[in-house]
């Protein structure tokens, strides 16, 4: 059977303007050492830092292929063009996950202001461009007060929130538009740490449930400029940073050599 192409493939083939390689024929796989692999299938929680352009189903299936077990998933999703800690449970603890899932997160990235884009970040195209070169520091960090504490927020349509079993971002792409309900979530807390027009870095400490390309949207429109979502990392799950994080070909390559904690 033919394999889904992969988000990375797609997004790399949309920027070069090529056309997707051919697929390549599967290896015969190379069985892992048991006393490597016991450990992850009684229960491991790994920090990935995952990379850009991967979703985060690809790292959980690259997981998946190179530990050859079955019990294992991710603790949140992060977007493709997203980075930053990714937490995945392997056996046991795969039971934690909606703990995991639950927990205080905290992203840094950039807002860039003067346009929006449909899907709140560089996944589209940005539009109805304005002027904000006018904007002050003040109006811009006190706009942030307005997003700060218990709000309501309304999620993107391109989004992997589900109706009817089938992700809103798919329906989106077929011309098929679903507003979501708006949900509750809480920002803690909502640093500018950088202006440097039309970019504004931040650093958020939210909720779970809480989209940042929504918070992008939103404080735009409160600023009366529009913005989108330029970058974002996460860099905290709960107690959990991605300091101390390893990247996945790291890891991959720590499997390889046997040399793994």
């Amino acid at each position: 059977m033919a394999r889904k192409e992969t988000y990375r493939s797609k997004h790399t083939a949309k920027l070069t303007g090529e056309e997707l390689p051919e697929k390549k024929e599967r290896s015969e796989r190379i069985p892992i050492d048991a006393a490597i692999q016991l450990p992850y299938i009684e229960g491991k929680v790994l920090l990935i830092d995952k990379p850009l352009h991967w979703t985060s189903f690809d790292v959980v299936r690259k997981l998946r292929s190179i530990l050859q077990i079955k019990k294992i998933g991710h603790a949140g999703t992060l977007d493709p063009l997203a980075t930053g800690l990714l937490m995945v449970c392997t056996g046991k603890f795969t039971k934690k996950i909606n703990e995991y899932m639950a927990a205080e997160k905290e992203y840094t990235g950039h807002f860039v202001l003067g346009a929006v884009t449909p899907t709140y970040d560089l996944e589209s195209e940005p539009e109805q461009f304005k002027d904000c070169l006018a904007l002050t520091e003040e109006a811009i960090k006190n706009t942030t007060l307005q997003f700060t504490g218990a709000i309501s927020q309304l999620p993107p349509i391109y989004s992997a929130i589900k109706k009817d079993g089938v992700a809103l971002y798919d329906l989106a792409r077929k011309g098929i538009v679903v507003q979501p309900e708006p949900r509750a979530v809480t920002i803690h807390s909502f640093d500018i740490t950088a202006i440097n027009l039309p970019v504004v870095e931040f650093k958020v400490v939210c909720s779970t449930g809480t989209y940042i390309r929504s918070l992008a949207n939103d404080f735009g429109a409160a600023l009366g400029c529009g913005a989108y979502l330029g970058s974002l990392r996460r860099t905290r799950i709960g107690e959990f940073e991605v300091n101390n994080a390893i990247d996945l070909d790291e890891f991959v390559q720590q499997l390889a050599t046997g040399d793994v904690a």
